[in-house]
C-alpha cells in the first residue's frame, strides 16, 4: 500500500472513530503486530483501532470495506500459530478494550466482551457460585475473544468440552459492517443453521466477534490428582489408552523428560527428572475413578504412582504442566505443534515424534492433553543457525504428516494461522477446501478479513 493510500485510510478512520480509538504511532503499533508464534514474521500495519464497543468495530470495518483495506483482528496476542499476526498494509482491530462482563446466576450464563480474560470469567462465575469450564493452559492471560477465534480447548476438555460447547450466542460484525446476533440465550435452539459454530474457530476470517453469551454450570465436585512416571514415553501412552477406556478423567496430561526438565529449570517442583514421561490425572466425582487411574498406570509399567486428595498439592502439579510451553520457549525458538490423534493411536504418535527428533537432530519436548489425544510436540531450535532452522522445519512437517497418517488432525485447539496453513489441504482435501473457500467468499467477498492466512 502506498503512503498516499495509507494516509487516506488513516484519515477515513479518524473521521469515523472517537478520539483515542485510532492509533497511528509506529512505536505503539509495534506491540500489536505479532502473537506468540515467534517463528512467524509479521507485517507492518498502517493503523491500529482499539475498539471500545461493537459500533466502533462496525465503523472501522465500513471504512476498510469502502477503501478495500485488509483487517487483522486480535485479542491479547497469546495465540500460538500466527493467526493474529499482522500483514503489510492492514488495519489491526484490537478487542482488548471490550471488557464488559455480566453474570446472570438465575439464567446460568454470562454476557462477555471479547477483551475479557478467561481467568476473569472464571472468577466472576465463581463469585456467583458457578463455573466456566474451558481451561486453556494460558487461561490467566488469554482473552475470550481469542478463545472464540480458535475454539480453544485446554486441560479439562477431555471431560467438560471445549469453548464452542459453552457458547449460546454471539454478536458478530460482518465484512460489510453489519452486526448480527447468532444463537441466543437458550440451551436448546435449532432455529435455522447453527451459524455461531461456523464463526467460533474461524480465526477472524469470517467476521469479528464482539460479544458472547456463555453457558455456565455448577462447580465440579472435589477432585483427586494422580501422578505417575514411566521409563518409556510409549508406556505412558499405553496408560492413557487404558485410562480413557475405563473412566473419563477431568484432566489427563502428559509431559516427557525434556518438558519436565524445562519446567524444573524455571520453577523447581520436585518432578522426577529421570523419568521418560510424567502423567498427571485429575478425577472428580466417584473416588474410585482415581483408583482406576492408578491401576491403569501400574498395568502399563509405571515406575512410580501416587494420588492425593489435597487440592493445593494437585494445583501445584497442574501448575507445572501449565508452565511447560513458556519454559520450553526459554530454550530457543519454538515451532509449537498442535496435533491430535485418536486416543488408541497415542503410543504410535509418541514413538513417531521421538523418531523424528532423532532423525533430524532436533529437540522436540512433548506435552499434551493426553486424555483427548491432543499433543503439543515443541520443535525447539536456534533460529540464528540456518542448518538447525532447516532441520526444525523439516521435523515440524514430519510430525504433521505423522499425525495425519494416524487418522489425526493438524490442529486440535491452537488454530491454523500461518504456521499450519500449508498443511490444511493435506487434511481436508480439495473438495472440502473448495467448500471452505465458497463459504469465505459468501461472507467476505473482497477477502479483507485476515487475508493470507489459511483460507
Amino acid at each position: 500500500m502506498t503512503d498516499d493510500r495509507a494516509a487516506e485510510v488513516q484519515r477515513a478512520l479518524a473521521g469515523a472513530l472517537p478520539a483515542g480509538s485510532l492509533v497511528v504511532d509506529p512505536d505503539v503499533i509495534e506491540g500489536y503486530r505479532a502473537d506468540r508464534a515467534t517463528a512467524v514474521v509479521p507485517g507492518v500495519p498502517i493503523a491500529l483501532v482499539r475498539a471500545a464497543d461493537t459500533a466502533e468495530v462496525q465503523a472501522a470495518v465500513r471504512v476498510a470495506a469502502r477503501l478495500h483495506a485488509p483487517i487483522v483482528t486480535r485479542g491479547l496476542g497469546t495465540g500460538l500459530s500466527g493467526g493474529s499476526a499482522a500483514i503489510d498494509g492492514c488495519i489491526v482491530i484490537s478487542t482488548e478494550r471490550m471488557r464488559h462482563l455480566h453474570v446472570e446466576p438465575d439464567a446460568v450464563l454470562a454476557t462477555v466482551g471479547p477483551g475479557v480474560r478467561n481467568a476473569k470469567v472464571k472468577a466472576a462465575a465463581a463469585e456467583a457460585g458457578l463455573w466456566y469450564p474451558p481451561d486453556p493452559s494460558s487461561f490467566e492471560i488469554c482473552s475470550i475473544g481469542g478463545n472464540l477465534a480458535t475454539n480453544a480447548g485446554g486441560l479439562c476438555c477431555v471431560k467438560y468440552g471445549v469453548t464452542t460447547d459453552y457458547v449460546l450466542g454471539i454478536e458478530v460484525v460482518l465484512a460489510d459492517g453489519r452486526a448480527v446476533r447468532l444463537g441466543g440465550r437458550t440451551i436448546k435452539d435449532v432455529a435455522g443453521y447453527d451459524l455461531k459454530r461456523l464463526f467460533v474457530g474461524s480465526e477472524g476470517t469470517l467476521g469479528i466477534i464482539t460479544e458472547a453469551t456463555l453457558r455456565l454450570r455448577p462447580p465440579p465436585p472435589p477432585f483427586a490428582t494422580v501422578v505417575a512416571t514411566f521409563a518409556d514415553v510409549v508406556d505412558a501412552g499405553r496408560a492413557v489408552v487404558d485410562v480413557v477406556g475405563r473412566i473419563r478423567p477431568s484432566a489427563l496430561e502428559l509431559m516427557d523428560r525434556a518438558a519436565v526438565a524445562a519446567v524444573e529449570r524455571v520453577r523447581p517442583s520436585g518432578l522426577d527428572l529421570g523419568a521418560a514421561a510424567l502423567l498427571l490425572a485429575r478425577t472428580d466425582g466417584d473416588p474410585a475413578e482415581a483408583d482406576g487411574v492408578v491401576a491403569a498406570c501400574e498395568a502399563a509399567g509405571a515406575t512410580y504412582v501416587a494420588r492425593t486428595d489435597d487440592a493445593d498439592e494437585g494445583e501445584l502439579l497442574m501448575g507445572a504442566r501449565r508452565m511447560a510451553i513458556p519454559c520450553v520457549e526459554r530454550l530457543g525458538t519454538v515451532l509449537i505443534e498442535d496435533v491430535g490423534v485418536p486416543v488408541p493411536r497415542i503410543p504410535e504418535l509418541l514413538a513417531a515424534v521421538a523418531a523424528t527428533a532423532a532423525r533430524h537432530a532436533t529437540a522436540i519436548p512433548v506435552i499434551g492433553h493426553a486424555g483427548d489425544g491432543n499433543f503439543h510436540p515443541l520443535v525447539t531450535y536456534d533460529a540464528t543457525d540456518p542448518d538447525a532452522t532447516t532441520r526444525a522445519h523439516a521435523a515440524f512437517d514430519e510430525v504433521m504428516a505423522s499425525a495425519l497418517a494416524l487418522g489425526g488432525t493438524v490442529s486440535g485447539e491452537h488454530g491454523i494461522g500461518v504456521l499450519k496453513a500449508r498443511h490444511l489441504r493435506d487434511q481436508l482435501g480439495d473438495d472440502v477446501m473448495d467448500l471452505t473457500r465458497r463459504i469465505k467468499g459468501a461472507l467476505d467477498p473482497d477477502g479483507l478479513l485476515n487475508p493470507g492466512k489459511w483460507v
